[in-house]
C-alpha cells in the first residue's frame, strides 16, 4: 500500500513531524480571501438553494473559519525548505503548483520570488458548469479556476512522453466513489493528472492546505508518498474516516 499521512495541524509545526524525505512538489489550494462573501454566487446562500425560500445558515458567511490566519509568507517559507535542492542534473527540479484565484497571481508570483522561486507559469482548468448560477441572467460568469507552477532555475520534472502538453485542463467531476467533503475540493482524476506530470512514482508529495485529503488520495492511488496538513478538525476527521479510509499508513511510529 502507498504510505500517506495527514496531520491535523498547521503546516507551520512541520518540524515537529520529522518528515523523513523533502517533497519533489508542493501542490496546495490556498484561501481566495473571499470572506463574508464566500456564497455570493451560489444558491447555498438561500435555503435550499432557492431565493424564494429566504437566506439560509450560510448567507454572508466565509467558507472556513481560518482562512484569515492564513499567512502567505510562512507558506511560501513552508515550501521552501520542505522541497527537495535544486539538482545539478536537469530534469529533476522540484515545483510548486499553488490554485489561486486570478486575483491572486500577482500576489503569488511576488511571494515566490521572494523565496527564490523566481520562474512560475499559470495554468487554467476549464469547467462546463459555474458556480456563480445567482449572477447567471446579469452578466459572463466564470467557469474557470487557474493555478501557479512556480519552480526555482531549471525547469520542473516533467513526465509527458514527448507529447505536448497545453496550458488548460478539463474539469471533470469525480464519479460517486469520491465522497464529496469540502466545498472547494478539487477532483481526484485532476490532481492524479497533475501529480503525474510533475512526480515519478515513489517521489514525495506534500500538500499543506489538505482540505478534503483529495491531494493525498490522488498520491495513493499514483504510487506517489504523501503528507498533507489539515487545521481543521472536522474536515480532518472527514478526510480521514471517508477520503482516505484503507489508505493511509504511518510513515514512522
Amino acid at each position: 500500500m502507498t504510505k500517506c499521512e495527514l496531520y491535523n495541524d498547521n503546516f507551520q509545526n512541520y518540524k515537529s513531524y520529522n518528515i523523513p524525505a523533502k517533497a519533489q512538489l508542493v501542490i496546495a489550494d490556498i484561501p481566495y480571501n473571499l470572506g463574508n462573501a464566500a456564497y455570493g454566487s451560489n444558491p447555498m446562500w438561500y435555503i435550499d438553494g432557492d431565493n424564494k425560500n429566504g437566506e439560509s445558515d450560510k448567507a454572508g458567511k466565509s467558507f472556513f473559519r481560518t482562512d484569515e490566519k492564513f499567512n502567505i509568507a510562512e507558506y511560501f517559507h513552508f515550501c521552501s525548505k520542505l522541497l527537495i535542492k535544486e539538482p545539478k542534473e536537469r530534469g529533476k527540479a522540484p515545483a510548486m503548483i499553488v490554485f489561486c484565484a486570478w486575483q491572486q497571481i500577482p500576489m503569488v508570483q511576488e511571494y515566490g520570488k521572494k523565496h527564490g522561486f523566481m520562474n512560475s507559469y499559470p495554468i487554467y482548468f476549464i469547467k462546463n458548469t459555474s458556480s456563480q448560477v445567482l449572477k447567471a441572467n446579469m452578466k459572463i460568469v466564470g467557469a474557470v479556476e487557474t493555478a501557479m507552477v512556480l519552480y526555482r532555475d531549471k525547469l520542473p520534472k516533467f513526465n509527458n512522453g514527448g507529447r505536448m502538453i497545453v496550458n488548460w485542463f478539463e474539469w471533470r467531476h469525480d464519479g460517486k466513489e469520491i465522497p464529496n467533503i469540502h466545498p472547494t475540493q478539487k477532483p481526484v482524476n485532476l490532481l492524479k493528472r497533475l501529480i503525474e506530470i510533475f512526480t515519478d512514482a515513489g517521489d514525495v508529495v506534500i500538500d499543506p492546505c489538505a482540505g478534503s485529503g483529495s491531494t493525498l488520495r490522488a498520491c495513493a492511488e499514483t504510487g506517489r508518498i504523501a503528507y498533507g496538513f489539515e487545521v481543521d478538525k472536522n474536515f480532518y476527521t472527514a478526510a480521514k474516516e471517508k477520503m482516505l479510509a484503507n489508505m493511509m499508513m504511518p510513515l514512522f511510529v
